[in-house]
């Protein structure tokens, strides 16, 4: 039988203000209560600013024995959380980190 899960919300938080807003993975401002934090910091629309919501995101996953303690945790935007995980191939975080770093100096990371 599988642990139990908790709520993300503390580990999630804590990354955040640690990683002081930013992505793990992209290093974009993120916003932890509303979308307005980024819009006019970024000059970005509402709709583009909603990828930009803090999730937590398991460097370890769950379904790989990862826990929701506060080392397994990172901050990461909601558009970089569910690429890395629509993806077919299994990256690990460094390696995505990686890639994401790759794309975004080609400017092929985000469509805005």
């Amino acid at each position: 039988m599988s642990k139990p899960r908790i709520s993300l919300k503390k580990p999630r938080n804590r990354a955040f203000n640690q990683q002081q807003g930013r992505c793990y993975y992209c290093g974009t401002l993120m916003w932890a209560k509303s979308p307005k934090e980024v819009i006019s910091k970024l000059k970005v629309t509402k709709k583009q600013a909603e990828s930009l919501m803090c999730t937590g995101e398991h460097l370890t996953a769950h379904r790989d024995g990862g826990d929701d303690s506060y080392e397994n945790i990172v901050a990461a935007c909601l558009y970089c959380n569910q690429k890395r995980h629509k993806r077919k191939d299994d990256l690990s975080p460094v390696k995505y980190k990686a890639l994401v770093k790759r794309r975004l100096e080609k400017g092929r990371w985000r469509n805005w």
